[in-house]
């Protein structure tokens, strides 16, 4: 039976994600709990909320942006409301069209509905997974939360690392759904409900969506390009203009390249003058983007905000982002963008960015790089291995933002496997040769080694076009594994609600059904995007080259960085932990800091892991009682 005082300190964990209300509730022997950040329905909107006969509650995370049509809907075919938020509209869907409601929702949502006259409860994500959703079950007890660190509270969760996981994340820099760092943890997969019958615990997954690009496949369907674009443009307004709802003020962030300049210059047509807009810029000028942002503002009429990102500031925000990360995520953007978060969330409470564009119209270089190696992998065996691959080691080390030297010792490492895992050395941190090296016997021993992620992706979907199968592999694996667990986080630290409008459904399915070859039209990447957007934003943003946000890792584990990163992959600390052979980290950070070798990817996998391990892992015992069925938001 749940308690209070376990629900309380549940949602206590996840505060940051819900500083303004708190609601708990024990019925029937199940609890829900949750934390809200006020959105719709500032005064009205207190969870859980339920529905006409209070047979039916929920707890919910996120926001429906077509809750205004939905609501007329069920209010014609007779439902009554008790309040103007879209979380009571999704209780009522619920009732009016069960499990099934799920496909009846525009937005990004994580949440639960207690059903007390079936006894069973439903959990639904988004189908991008924007928002998160842990849970874990043993015998007849369901836990869930939208963070691991409220499932950490319950008592018999254990924080034991879950090795095949683990391996997952040193081969990609994140853990990919269903896995969970910790064993016995899942992750409830975007596009996807569960339901919990409380009489014997039975536990049912259903996929009720998924991307599908086959509609892209083959030639081009012979529609002009103009009329492509106005399609575009409709339907990109219509998605930010859904966006917008809120009863809170909303900005946007600006990075200063197309995909965010599409989504201000949108806001901005909606509402002239009246677009707050925030950037994050550095002090390296080779990763700073700030001029390119101001000059989007100036040109869209923005009221621009930036911030400069000073090396000094590292040694504070670094260990400030890994306190609070409940999960390993080797991105180091995830710094900047809680910045930028933090800076944003002094004046606004929602903010809309540009992620998914590059998974959405063609953005990644990789996707070139993918029909390079077809002709590389077409070269003699003997010239790729006795000229080709000495030549690129030969070239110099150089500490700027991911340089030339970089890229090309990426691609030729890569280039002659499977597309699949050539994709993951080309993205990822440790190859299966450096793993076998870095990982302890009995780690290895222990791996179940079975089929990969990547290959399991590409088995599901019958894509003609090896471009098409980039794209999902970006969609299902980096973009929600990765950018949207960034992007959650750090937004979620600081109280901040991030929206992401190119991820609307409706944006989604409507560019899964243009040909792939107005992605990528010869070396020209977001073609179609760029035709849309050519009349609309300064010429020098359409046509830049793509720019990641991140942050001058190389150079900071040299700096700022060096004695905490140093520290925190002490030999004696590694080998009482056993997961990694110390001498081989080592090597790796002495040639490092050497300047001999450039290994800022695998360093900075290896920190944000054990930086994890000692604030969550089986060091810090949680120390609360037992549970039912429990949420946070």
């Amino acid at each position: 039976m749940p308690d209070t005082g376990l629900l309380t300190r549940m949602c206590q964990t996840i505060v940051h994600r819900g500083p303004d209300d708190q609601g708990l509730l024990i019925r029937d022997g199940v609890g829900l709990g949750v934390r809200r950040l006020s959105i719709i329905d500032l005064e009205g909107g207190h969870q859980p909320i339920h529905d006409a006969d209070e047979s039916a509650w929920i707890v919910f995370n996120g926001e429906i942006y077509n809750f205004p049509e939905l609501r007329q809907r069920l209010l014609d075919r007779g439902h009554r409301f008790y309040t103007r938020s879209d979380t009571e509209v999704v209780v009522h869907a619920y009732d009016e069209w069960g499990e099934a409601c799920v496909e009846q929702l525009n937005g990004m949502f994580a949440f639960a509905i207690w059903d007390g006259r079936s006894q069973t409860l439903l959990l639904a994500r988004d189908r991008l997974g924007i928002k998160p959703l842990y849970y874990a079950v043993s015998d007849d007890r369901l836990v869930f939360g939208s963070e691991l660190k409220a499932l950490l509270a319950v008592p018999g969760i254990t924080r034991e690392v879950d090795l095949d996981a683990l391996d997952d994340y040193l081969a990609l820099e994140y853990v990919p759904s269903p896995r969970c760092i910790i064993r016995g943890v899942n992750k409830l997969p975007p596009g996807h409900t569960l339901r919990w019958q409380r009489a014997d615990g039975d536990v049912q997954l259903r996929r009720y969506w998924d991307v599908d690009l086959t509609a892209g496949e083959g030639a081009p369907d012979g529609v002009p390009l103009p009329q492509r674009v106005d399609e575009l443009r409709t339907v990109l307004q219509e998605c930010v203009r859904k966006e917008l709802i809120s009863d809170v003020p909303l900005g946007v962030f600006l990075s200063g390249g197309i995909d965010s300049g599409a989504v201000a210059a949108m806001m901005s047509r909606l509402s002239p003058g009246h677009v707050n807009s925030f950037s994050i810029g550095f002090t390296d000028r080779s990763f700073d983007e700030s001029a390119y942002a101001r000059q989007l503002a100036q040109h869209l009429g923005t009221n621009h905000r930036e911030m400069i990102l000073e090396p000094s500031m590292v040694t504070d925000l670094v260990p400030l982002v890994t306190e609070s990360l409940d999960e390993p995520l080797a991105d180091a953007s995830i710094v900047p963008t809680y910045l930028l978060a933090r800076f944003a969330r002094q004046h606004v409470t929602v903010a809309l960015g540009g992620d998914g564009g590059d998974e959405l119209f063609g953005g990644y270089p990789t996707l070139l790089a993918h029909r390079l190696a077809t002709t590389y992998q077409r070269m003699p065996r003997m010239l790729r291995e006795r000229v080709v691959r000495p030549l690129v080691g030969r070239l110099p080390v150089s500490l700027d933002n991911i340089s030339l030297d970089f890229k090309l010792k990426r691609f030729v490492d890569g280039a002659g496997h499977p597309l699949g895992e050539r994709h993951a050395r080309w993205l990822g941190s440790f190859t299966p040769e450096q793993r076998a090296e870095l990982l302890t016997p009995a780690v290895l021993d222990a791996l179940g080694h079975g089929p990969d992620v990547a290959a399991q992706h590409l088995a599901a979907h019958a894509f003609a076009d090896p471009l098409n199968q980039v794209l999902y592999l970006d969609i299902k694996m980096y973009l929600e594994n990765d950018i949207l667990v960034k992007v959650d986080r750090a937004s979620m630290m600081v109280s901040l609600e991030a929206r992401v409008p190119l991820l609307n459904v409706n944006l989604v399915e409507h560019m899964a059904r243009v040909p792939v070859s107005l992605k990528l039209r010869g070396q020209r990447s977001k073609y179609l995007l760029k035709a849309a957007m050519r009349d609309i934003l300064p010429q020098a943003i359409v046509e830049r080259r793509k720019k990641g946000f991140g942050m001058p890792v190389a150079r900071w584990l040299r700096g700022p960085l060096k004695e905490l990163v140093s520290s925190t992959l002490h030999p004696d600390k590694l080998r009482r932990e056993g997961f990694f052979q110390p001498a081989y980290v080592s090597r790796l950070l002495d040639e490092h800091l050497q300047g001999r070798r450039d290994h800022r990817k695998q360093l900075w996998t290896l920190f944000m892991f054990e930086r994890w391990y000692e604030r969550y892992g089986a060091g810090a015992q949680p120390a609360i009682a037992s549970a039912g069925a429990t949420q946070g938001q």
